[in-house]
């Protein structure tokens, strides 16, 4: 018998390696001998770096760069397997977690920068790799990926034909009056660049960056409408209809600033890290694959990784089986979407910590439970 492991982590519990260890732990007490390969996945936001390390046997590196606030942070990034591949979460240099509740501001949000991600883009270029995944997710800026060009090497001048030294948050977006490419990292034209975001917001208007993503982030009405019409400039300056690609205004308008800058294309995340695992090889010719994630309702399948996982499952007539922390409304609508049964992990009414504490022996004992079923039919 053969069983594919292939689930995304369950926040502040485990990382999606520690979920398919708990897993494997469940099967093999009651299959001892039996076939199991395991694929951490994840969707392209938190965690996806972890994963994709983790499933090619891949190594993580640290370096100092610079955080959304301009102070210096210490930010991961990983080269895969086939040493030809580095990930990215950008979240690592320029997430929202640098910036306190009570500092999301409308100030703030007009200087968080995504300089920080342009520089784990260049330590990433020094172990002259051909290809680059960049996890959008979680970011804490919206300034159009501008800090970001100025990190690899993009000049950005004023009115009076000057460059611009301070590093680009989404509030100085007016103040550009042209760009310079000609020194961008040399590296850059050479290397590929894959988005992974199940974002297709454009750029601007009133379903981009600054509309939809501002006021998480500290931007009030009016600070809305300014950093649009930065952005709005910030595109007309750079060209290429940048505003209207779907997905340029993910992670604050990173998307825009890579696909501007970068040979770079956006993809749905779960999609984008199944291919680079090769989960559909994996899956064809498995009996079971158990999957999961921290939460499961109807959301699970806008993108989701265990539904990226069942639809691959799907096409083999495979039986997929997922686990969750907990179970919410609308989760009852996977069934018709690839799902066979979907688990919920808790043994007993228990406070939030010490349910995310007891994670891996949840995951382990209903494991075992549910294979006890399967041998048993």
């Amino acid at each position: 018998m053969k069983f594919v492991l292939a689930p995304d982590s369950f926040k502040e519990s485990m990382t999606a390696k520690e979920v398919c260890q708990a897993m494997e732990k469940g099967i093999k007490k009651v299959l001892p001998d039996t076939n199991i390969i395991s694929v951490p996945m994840a969707d392209g936001g938190e965690g996806t770096m972890d994963s994709l390390v983790d499933a090619t046997n891949g190594k993580k590196y640290a370096v100092k760069v610079t955080g959304p606030l301009g102070k210096q942070v210490t930010a991961h990034y990983g080269i895969l397997g086939d040493q030809k591949t580095a990930i990215i979460e950008m979240a690592e240099a320029s997430g929202l977690s640098y910036v306190p509740k009570e500092n999301r501001t409308p100030e703030t949000i007009k200087k968080t920068t995504t300089f920080g991600t342009g520089e784990l883009i260049n330590a990433a270029l020094e172990h002259n790799v051909s290809r680059i995944i960049i996890g959008l997710g979680g970011s804490s800026t919206n300034d159009g990926g501008s800090g970001m060009a100025q990190a690899i090497g993009v000049k950005f001048l004023d009115h009076a034909d000057h460059k611009i030294t301070q590093k680009l948050g989404g509030g100085d977006l007016k103040q550009i009056t042209r760009v310079d490419t000609t020194g961008i990292n040399p590296k850059i034209k050479n290397t590929e660049f894959l988005l992974a975001s199940d974002v297709t917001n454009p750029l601007t208007g009133s379903n981009g960056a600054s509309h939809v993503f501002g006021p998480q982030k500290g931007a009030d009405q009016a600070t809305v409408k300014e950093l649009d019409e930065n952005l709005a400039h910030y595109a007309t300056i750079i060209g290429k209809n940048i505003a209207k690609i779907p997905g340029s205004g993910a992670a604050g308008g990173l998307g825009a600033g890579l696909l501007a800058f970068t040979h770079a294309k956006i993809h749905p995340g779960v999609k984008l890290v199944a291919n680079e695992v090769h989960l559909a090889e994996k899956i064809k010719d498995a009996d079971y694959v158990f999957t999961g994630e921290g939460g499961t309702d109807f959301q699970t399948q806008f993108g989701k990784t265990p539904y990226g996982v069942a639809q691959i499952a799907k096409k083999y007539d495979v039986p997929v089986i997922s686990l969750a922390g907990y179970i919410d409304e609308g989760f009852d609508q996977l069934y018709d979407k690839g799902f066979t049964a979907i688990f919920g992990i808790l043994a007993k009414a228990e406070n939030i910590d010490q349910a995310l504490k007891d994670g891996p022996q949840n995951v382990e004992r209903t494991t075992e439970n549910i294979v006890r079923l399967i041998v048993k039919k």
